[in-house]
């Protein structure tokens, strides 16, 4: 999609750092309220893993403890690559295109982060080598991570589930999300926050630049991130 732009009102030097300086209000009202949305998230109650999920990585078989990697915190995204897929779903490459920059600025803040799906692992490497991509990825092909935490499905297209805490209708066996874990100087992991839909926003990057732009994200509204394709296709 190429929206043809309609170009607001030109006006002279000060006019238009009067008005910056009205929307400027509105932007540190806005930051106010997501700092605000942030401190609440961190306050959200906590609940206890008590599964033991076994994870198929490069290191072999890891437990959802040792993905920690000797921080406290983890965060996991669940990457819609199913077992049997041709390649991964092209919104969370989207996605994905922006994780491995992060890493060494989040380990610097106590905290992992790795990418977990439902593929088997020499699919998943076979997929990330072709994308070039670097971060932790491992497959829970053998646990039922993926379903316990609300992003793999089965069952007949159309029948109910429940994604982002709502009931709606089967049409894909995966879907995304984020996950975010504790784990105490005892050992004990807790579940802490998971975020799916718009909720994953907050992690694209690109999507936060074009937003800064005349044309925003230029996405049809009905269609939203079909425009997206895998990097090494555009």
């Amino acid at each position: 999609m190429k929206t043809t732009l309609e170009q607001p009102k030109v006006v002279n030097h000060e006019a238009w750092v009067a008005a910056r300086r009205d929307f400027l209000a509105k932007e540190k009202e806005f930051n106010r309220l997501r700092d605000d949305l942030s401190r609440q998230r961190r306050e959200l109650p906590w609940e206890k893993v008590e599964k033991n999920y076994v994870f198929e990585g490069p290191k072999g078989k890891q437990s959802l403890e040792d993905l920690f990697a000797g921080k406290s915190q983890l965060v996991v995204y669940h990457f819609m690559l199913g077992p049997g897929w041709k390649e991964g779903c092209p919104s969370c490459s989207y996605l994905a295109d922006h994780f491995d920059g992060m890493l060494p600025h989040l380990a610097a803040r106590d905290t992992s982060f790795v990418v977990i799906s439902r593929a088997p692992l020499a699919e998943v490497q076979a997929f990330q080598k072709r994308m070039g991509w670097h971060f932790p990825w491992v497959s829970s092909s053998g646990n039922d991570f993926n379903f316990d935490y609300g992003v793999s499905f089965q069952g007949p297209k159309g029948s109910p589930i429940t994604y982002n805490y709502q009931t709606t209708k089967l049409g894909s066996e995966e879907l995304p999300g984020a996950s975010v874990f504790f784990k105490n100087p005892a050992g004990e992991v807790f579940h802490t926050y998971s975020t799916y839909s718009r909720g994953l926003d907050m992690l694209i990057g690109t999507y936060h630049v074009l937003d800064l732009s005349p044309k925003g994200r230029d996405e049809e509204p009905s269609k939203g991130m079909a425009w997206i394709r895998h990097h090494d296709r555009y």
